[in-house]
């Protein structure tokens, strides 16, 4: 990617995070229009569908119905964007994952429509961004659709993410971890990010605020979201997790964390696995390929250990995988237009198998001598 001279920082017009807002979802979605076109999965109406549909009532909004087929590809986004149409919505809502989130936001910029998403878990930070990941109908990665603007409203419920089984809220640190370090590298390599220029000082703030509040509360946040229990340290987390990750991401940037795991939804053996979890052992091939200190690497390690994230192939199911597997990842990876092409220097595919190899070696040397066994990780 060229390097550009101007700086940008982008974000949700507005953000509401607290216990039971999902509650109130009708009076926000009422300053977007009165006809709600509200995608969520059949799982997922079965969650909040009532609290949802008495919401709207109560705001005098109109609930039309939609249920999201599971994937973020483009014929689910073309199916339920004629839907839209065909309502004649005036505004879109996802309510759920992360993949239910940004096939709303596609359906609203198709429609041309204000968009609004509402998570019920912790596990990406999919809500506050103007872009959408888009996978084939088999849930393989295919590519990036950017948005002009972001969501218009997000509205994050942080007892419906501490009533989540805690892997969400596990594998959305996963995903967050990243920021700061995919950040701090693509501000090195002054490289564009997706706000479209290089990194702001404040995007950079908040990414490595968001490595900081990880860091510091990640453990606690993991055990109140165990026992379903909304506590101060979940609250900074799903914040870390959602609005942080968010905006540090999207304005400071993406590197090769992301791109690794890109290239690993190639492999049908880690399609069951979470975005972050997936994400997390892209970070630490990352962390091989900078050549990070042994003290840094280590660190993120225990870290990842104490609150149950993947640091090794075999946890990622690919404990048997051959060269000629990784190489299938980094190839993928290190296509033309990937986010490790943002890292301060050329990167090859060789270079990523070597890096995810040597990645993985050393988090099971740590594991030994250590002598810590991972936190199990819900699954």
């Amino acid at each position: 990617m060229a390097e550009l001279a101007s700086q940008a920082l982008i974000g949700p017009r507005k953000y509401i995070q607290g216990r039971g807002v999902m509650g109130s979802i009708g009076e926000h979605v009422g300053d977007l229009g009165k006809d709600a076109f509200v995608i969520a999965d059949e799982n997922v109406w079965g969650l909040v569908g009532s609290t949802v549909e008495g919401s709207l009532g109560d705001a005098k909004v109109n609930l039309i119905k939609e249920v999201f087929g599971g994937e973020c590809s483009h014929r689910e986004i073309d199916r339920m964007t004629a839907a839209a149409g065909k309502a004649k919505a005036d505004a879109i809502v996802g309510v759920g994952g992360g993949k239910t989130l940004d096939a709303a936001k596609a359906v609203g910029h198709k429609a041309g429509l204000p968009w609004a998403t509402a998570p019920t878990v912790a596990s990406t930070d999919a809500p506050t961004s103007a872009l959408a990941v888009i996978y084939t109908d088999d849930g393989v990665f295919e590519e990036y659709m950017f948005f002009p603007h972001n969501p218009d409203l997000v509205l994050v419920d942080t007892q419906l993410a501490a009533n989540a089984p805690y892997r969400f809220l596990v594998s959305g640190m996963g995903d967050a971890l990243a920021t700061w370090l995919e950040a701090r590298a693509t501000a090195e390599a002054r490289k564009s990010t997706m706000a479209g220029g290089a990194p702001t000082m404040a995007a950079l703030a908040l990414a490595k605020l968001c490595w900081d509040t990880l860091i510091s509360y990640g453990f606690l946040a993991r055990q109140a979201a165990e026992q379903h229990v909304v506590t101060p340290a979940l609250e900074k987390v799903v914040e870390a997790n959602t609005l942080l990750s968010g905006l540090g991401f999207e304005s400071g940037g993406l590197a090769a964390a992301h791109a690794v795991h890109n290239g690993l939804t190639a492999l049908p053996e880690t399609h069951h696995f979470m975005h972050g979890e997936k994400v997390n052992f892209g970070t630490l091939t990352q962390l091989a390929l900078e050549d990070r200190p042994t003290d840094e690497i280590n660190d993120v390690i225990a870290f990842c250990m104490s609150v149950g994230l993947p640091t090794t192939l075999a946890e990622l199911d690919l404990g048997q995988a051959g060269k000629d597997e990784l190489l299938t990842v980094a190839k993928a990876a290190t296509v033309s237009g990937e986010t490790i092409h943002n890292m301060p220097f050329a990167v090859t595919a060789d270079m990523v198998v070597d890096a995810m190899v040597a990645a993985d070696a050393f988090s099971r040397a740590y594991q030994l001598q250590s002598g810590r066994q991972p936190a199990a990780a819900g699954h």
